[in-house]
């Protein structure tokens, strides 16, 4: 019995550490993220793309509330898979950093230092009674002095730089598909034909374009866009990726 009224104080305390050395709440958190559906995110020789499974849970819900893909500074973009309520409070906090350091310094945020003080902030929820972790993973996206970046923030407070990753559900399939086929010197239509086609490997190799989401920052522009549901599509349509049942309507 007293073993496991231990085990119980380890697993409810947030700043408890068990004997192994596990914050159990974070490990929890993360558990949470597995769950979220998959964000990928793909560093290119002209840019960042970002990639979201936002498929609807009801045919009646409009695709245009799901949010998965958000504009943190005209050159940034995150992605984000886990509790939704979690990542906005992140996004937000994300956007205010980028505007001080505009305001303060009279210059764009850098990528690196914008994550820094995203998992900062996420990192005091590890330690402090009463409060517990965030419940989402980031995908940070962005240019910085001419040149590509990408981040993964974790629920510990931990960043890590990639060339190509996933997060959210089926992460260990996605990147598996990523390390086989990732390009270094791709262009930026390649890392978009990249990422959705991991998507794909694990949706019954097709798409929806309502379903998916899609940003890329351009390294030349240093700009943050949004690609629409035609262009989506086309990018579907012209690597042979999309759904069936779109091509049935498309006849019809």
């Amino acid at each position: 019995m007293q073993g496991q009224s231990q085990q119980q104080a380890y697993d409810r305390g947030i700043t408890i550490f068990s004997p192994d050395g596990r914050l159990y709440q974070v490990e929890y958190a993360r558990e949470a993220v597995k769950r979220g559906s998959a964000s990928i995110g793909v560093r290119t020789a002209d840019g960042v793309v970002l990639v979201v499974d936002k498929r609807s849970r009801s045919p009646l819900m409009e695709p245009s509330s799901v949010e998965k893909l958000h504009k943190a500074d005209d050159h940034v973009g995150i992605a984000s898979a886990g509790h939704v309520a979690d990542a906005r409070q992140l996004i937000d906090f994300a956007r205010r950093q980028a505007q001080v350091e505009q305001l303060r310094y009279g210059e764009p945020v850098g990528v690196e230092q914008l994550t820094k003080n995203i998992t900062d902030h996420i990192q005091q929820y590890t330690q402090v009674g009463g409060a517990r972790p965030f419940g989402v993973a980031l995908i940070v996206g962005g240019i910085e002095d001419g040149e590509p970046r990408l981040f993964e923030t974790d629920p510990s407070g931990t960043p890590y730089e990639w060339q190509a990753l996933a997060v959210g559900a089926d992460r260990g399939e996605i990147d598996d598909y990523l390390e086989e086929h990732y390009d270094p010197e791709a262009t930026l239509d390649e890392g978009v034909e990249l990422a959705l086609a991991a998507l794909a490997s694990v949706n019954d190799g097709a798409l929806d374009p309502e379903g998916v989401g899609v940003a890329t920052i351009d390294a030349e522009t240093e700009r943050y866009a949004d690609l629409s549901d035609d262009e989506i599509a086309e990018h579907l349509s012209a690597h042979g990726l999309l759904a069936a049942e779109e091509d049935d309507e498309d006849e019809e």
